[in-house]
């Protein structure tokens, strides 16, 4: 068999087992949790704009615990000073010399809550991670554990004490979602669940951080049609220079739909893009990177209207 589809198979067995593991504690929110996990395989970060409770935190915990890796919670708030974050030189009296302490930023998945109630200083602290996965103290470069993934979170209702996100931070988001309120019958199952002890706290690693850096290593290898690679760009290129738009998608989100697309693949136990992995990974990559110029305009709208214009690509495998 070759290589490829031996690659394709057991990186879709690793992420199957993720989303199964993740739906015994998020309930009816398998296209979050299938896009969470695309994301965490592309190697990029995710934004989630939501209201409280609807479990962002589970959601992250859930994943630290399911690839056997670390996970750290920050909550922003206006007082929270960079090094808070990232850590700092603190002196040891006993060796007579600084030493680096690692700060929350240093886990395999961090949870980033109500990112825009922090300062702009400390948000620009998450950039160097986000970009390089290292941060930086006193001249010197630390690297954070591998993988890293960042979940931020935006609440869109409380609106006072906030800190718009600069658009070069958000462009750093591989994808957004929001996860909303469940059903009715999808809310009484996660409230029985949680009678006498939360799912999460059950959970086992179902995979390892090293297993994950392979299925990464694969979707980076994951063959995309230079046909399909012109298609994603295009579909970018056309959230620019239009009057309803401030700003509109960068080189980085054309990158970045690539890049989600050859993860859909492989969670389709596929080696090979085609343009669906493209159209259904659009709107997760580009609606947050989006500044409309009026208020009765919607990127997710623009988003719908461009795909239906933009030709598809005739695709052959």
């Amino acid at each position: 068999m070759p290589e490829t589809v031996d690659t394709v198979l057991s990186g879709r067995e690793v992420l199957d087992a993720l989303v199964g593991n993740l739906e015994r504690v998020i309930v009816g929110k398998r296209p979050v949790v299938e896009l969470a996990m695309a994301v965490l395989a592309a190697g990029g970060h995710l934004l989630l704009t939501d209201v409280p409770g609807v479990g962002k935190t589970v959601l992250g915990r859930a994943m630290a615990r399911s690839i056997g890796g670390t996970f750290k919670r920050v909550q922003c708030t206006p007082d929270l000073l960079p090094s808070d974050i990232t850590g700092g030189m603190v002196y040891d009296a006993g060796r007579s010399t600084f030493r680096f302490v690692p700060g929350p930023l240093f886990a395999n998945v961090v949870l980033a809550d109500e990112l825009n109630r922090a300062t702009p200083r400390t948000q620009a602290a998450f950039l160097e991670a986000m970009d390089e996965g290292q941060v930086s103290a006193d001249g010197a470069a630390h690297p954070l554990p591998k993988p890293f993934f960042l979940i931020a979170t935006l609440n869109p209702l409380e609106q006072h004490g906030t800190y718009p996100l600069p658009e070069g931070e958000l462009d750093r988001f591989l994808a957004s979602a929001s996860l909303g309120y469940l059903s009715v019958a999808d809310e009484a199952v996660m409230v029985a669940r949680q009678q006498h002890s939360h799912p999460v706290d059950l959970l086992r690693a179902v995979t390892d951080p090293m297993q994950v850096l392979q299925v990464q290593d694969a979707v980076r290898r994951m063959r995309v049609d230079p046909t399909l690679i012109t298609y994603a760009v295009e579909i970018v290129a056309a959230t620019r220079d239009r009057s309803d738009v401030i700003f509109g998608g960068s080189p980085r989100a054309s990158l970045g739909l690539v890049r989600l697309a050859q993860a859909r693949a492989l969670l389709a136990e596929r080696d090979f893009v085609v343009p669906d992995d493209i159209k259904g990974s659009a709107r997760a990559v580009l609606v947050h990177r989006l500044v409309m110029r009026g208020r009765g305009d919607t990127a997710s709208a623009l988003i719908d209207e461009i795909l239906s214009r933009v030709p598809v690509p005739v695709f052959r495998r």
